[in-house]
């Protein structure tokens, strides 16, 4: 298995595409998050706003340059050939996509964390310069809040789901751009759908969808209106990354390279 991860770390970090990626991710991320934050104004916002989920609102965008690596991270090797070099060398097919997994989470998580840290930074100083500050009833964003942890943490896990979850979409379904489609549609296409219908199968849509449960996880006020509950939210995601993965593991166990 050592050797398994070695390779495929070696593959990930000598791509200059998913170094790229990588910095896409904090980019898209804390730039989404930077805007969002400095357009709000306390004067057309309610005191249901939370603060802290505004400021980190830039994984919207930043998930779909993680599910974008995550995908590569396979469908590239099914596009190039290189797959079957890698099945050569180690013909056990479940470490091998555990191993990208693994890689996976681990450089998502960094980039996440450091994107996560950018947009709370960001959102400490900009929203009380829009008026979203302990004068107009906001609390100052402040990583000394258990709840601005959970969801800082929360949301580095999300980006790590959502790339796991994309790697099993990818590896069942080979190709770079129909597999991008399918997370995307996965992604966003409920969240529209509960919106237009509304109502309590809209309210369950938003409990189901792997987004609209997944970022449950960024509330720190007014829990009580939620769909869902924060840390069911991140329980309902890890199930679509975890059945994603075991349906990932089975195709490659059964079909050929």
């Amino acid at each position: 298995m050592r050797t398994v991860l070695h390779a495929e770390w070696t593959k990930l970090r000598t791509l200059a595409s998913n170094v790229w990626l990588l910095l896409g991710i904090v980019a898209a991320t804390v730039g989404v998050g930077a805007a969002a934050g400095g357009l709000t104004d306390s004067s057309g916002v309610n005191h249901a706003v939370d603060a802290t989920k505004l400021s980190l609102s830039g994984v919207y965008l930043g998930q779909l340059v993680v599910a974008t690596l995550a995908v590569v991270a396979i469908s590239e090797e099914y596009a190039t050939g290189m797959i079957r070099v890698t099945l050569t060398a180690a013909p056990r097919r479940g470490p091998v996509l555990l191993a990208k997994a693994a890689i996976l989470t681990g450089v998502t998580g960094v980039a996440g964390l450091v994107a996560v840290a950018g947009e709370l930074a960001i959102g400490r100083y900009t929203l009380p310069a829009n008026g979203l500050d302990p004068a107009h009833g906001y609390a100052l964003i402040s990583l000394g809040s258990g709840s601005t942890i959970t969801a800082a943490m929360g949301t580095v896990l999300y980006m790590a789901l959502i790339g796991l979850f994309s790697l099993g979409i990818a590896t069942m379904i080979r190709d770079t751009g129909v597999a991008v489609g399918i997370v995307t549609a996965l992604l966003y296409g409920p969240a529209l759908l509960a919106h237009i219908v509304g109502g309590s199968l809209g309210r369950r849509v938003e409990q189901l969808a792997p987004m609209t449960a997944g970022l449950a996880i960024q509330a720190t006020t007014h829990l009580q209106t939620l769909p869902i509950q924060p840390l069911a939210g991140i329980g309902v995601l890890s199930i679509w990354a975890i059945a994603s993965l075991l349906l990932a593991a089975t195709a490659l166990r059964l079909r050929d390279a």
